[in-house]
């Protein structure tokens, strides 16, 4: 049986106040239409068809070729949204699956018990309902005294008896692909000049047809997104579901209210997360690990067994055995080698601390490459920009810089040199080197025994 899913994802959002579409306003570091799609592509192996209207061009530039799009335009109603679907999906498909492009907690599992409803009935198609306490200003389900489905009362047009029934309707349907075809033509217009979707119920009712509808299991999955407090609500449950994932898989979250992973970061087993950290995007975190409290890791690369400490970190790479912290900042292009500690109130930017390199604390390298076993100390700085250009500074294996020293590059410091506390280096300074003053001036060669 083909199986075809329509999103829709043409409304225009008002209730979010923004001028950005609301299928794209971020939910767990990503555009929250994009759950709608790829939960859509895994229950059919195809691309779905998004109907687009309002913000159109922005949502195409964020999916690109991931679905096929219709226009809706102008937009009138979920009924005229479908129907545009029909010129590419008419004769291709024998179900319809129709989703919301702000309904982005609705799992696989749930869908395809959706379409087996409807693949094992002869109906004209099943819907997805809710049983809730709190309407959310979704339509009533009216059913008759046999339990069959008989129509969909809007909130507003709801008497007092059919506004005290819990059985919600949240516009998620599958129908008969033939069916739908005839029947969406025959939706009355609205006195709000729209076709509603809902009207269909009684089509069918009124031709002799029953509507199977199937209650979903988990009321977290039809939070739709409406407004920012409701998008609020969806990032705590996709939140919960995220941690859950990873504790599950052998990660410790100390507390997963505080904690905050992106979807598509990775982690290791046994890697223990502290309250209030957050992984974002591209991160990807071996085992072994401490992180946090207190800690922003984005886009990064964490080794096993590295000790990230109340830091930030963004498009770094560590290597293993790496300790990091209180308040480091790893900027984008820091590279910390294997053994490399970093500790309180130093700062990275696109440089490579070798193997077994010590950075102390108030330090900043900027475009620098260090080799192994480096001694930083404490309050050094590359003065890696002019006011025009920037410029690398190299410190080769060995090398001890003294507290406080300012190295002005361009500069290269060859092997096992040494900086006295408080230099200023503004010339290249040879292997086995002892330099100190303002500015730096070499007073002697080093011996294997210094």
């Amino acid at each position: 049986m083909r199986i075809s899913v329509v999103i829709l994802a043409a409304g225009q959002g008002t209730r979010m106040r923004s001028k950005t579409p609301k299928v794209l306003h971020p939910l767990s570091g990503r555009p929250l239409i994009t759950y709608a799609v790829e939960t859509a592509a895994r229950v059919t192996g195809s691309k779905p068809v998004l109907v687009v209207g309002h913000g159109a061009a922005a949502v195409q530039d964020a999916l690109g070729d991931s679905v096929e799009y219709v226009l809706q335009e102008p937009q009138m109603g979920t009924g005229h949204a479908v129907q545009q679907a029909e010129r590419v999906l008419k004769g291709q498909t024998d179900l319809v699956l129709v989703t919301l492009a702000d309904m982005p907690l609705l799992t696989e599992g749930t869908l395809k018990c959706l379409v087996q409803l409807q693949g094992e009935g002869n109906g004209p198609f099943s819907m997805l309902t809710v049983m809730a306490d709190d309407p959310r200003g979704f339509g009533r389900v009216v059913r008759d005294d046999s339990g069959v489905v008989r129509e969909i009362v809007e909130e507003a047009h709801a008497t007092p008896e059919q506004l005290a029934i819990r059985e919600l309707n949240i516009s998620v349907y599958c129908f008969n692909a033939d069916w739908l075809w005839e029947a969406l033509p025959r939706i009355p217009l609205s006195p709000k000049g729209e076709y509603y979707l809902t009207d269909l119920v009684g089509i069918a009712v009124a031709e002799g047809s029953s509507v199977r509808a199937m209650v979903a299991e988990e009321i977290s999955e039809t939070v739709g997104i409406n407004t920012r407090v409701h998008l609020a609500e969806a990032e705590a449950v996709l939140r919960r579901r995220i941690n859950r994932k990873w504790m599950l898989a052998g990660v410790t979250i100390v507390d997963p209210e505080t904690t905050y992973i992106e979807e598509g970061v990775s982690i290791g087993q046994d890697t223990a997360i502290w309250p209030h950290t957050y992984l974002h995007g591209d991160t990807r975190v071996g085992g072994e690990c401490s992180l946090g409290p207190n800690t922003i890791v984005r886009d990064t690369e964490i080794g096993d067994r590295c000790v990230v400490l109340n830091s930030v970190l963004e498009g770094a790479l560590l290597e293993d055995n790496v300790n990091v912290g209180p308040f480091g900042h790893l900027r984008k292009g820091a590279h910390l080698a294997q053994g490399v500690h970093m500790g309180n109130f130093g700062e990275v930017k696109n440089s490579y601390l070798g193997p077994g390199t010590k950075m102390g604390h108030f330090s900043y390298l900027g475009d620098a490459k260090l080799g192994s076993d480096v001694n930083i100390g404490a309050g050094t700085i590359t003065c890696n920009y002019d006011g025009e250009r920037k410029h690398p500074t190299e410190i080769g294996s060995g090398a001890f810089i003294g507290s406080d020293t300012m190295l002005i590059a361009p500069l290269k410091l060859g092997k096992n040199t040494r900086t006295g506390a408080g230099s200023v280096v503004n010339k290249d300074v040879p292997p086995d080197t002892m330099v100190v003053g303002v500015p730096a001036r070499s007073i002697r060669k080093l011996n294997k025994r210094d």
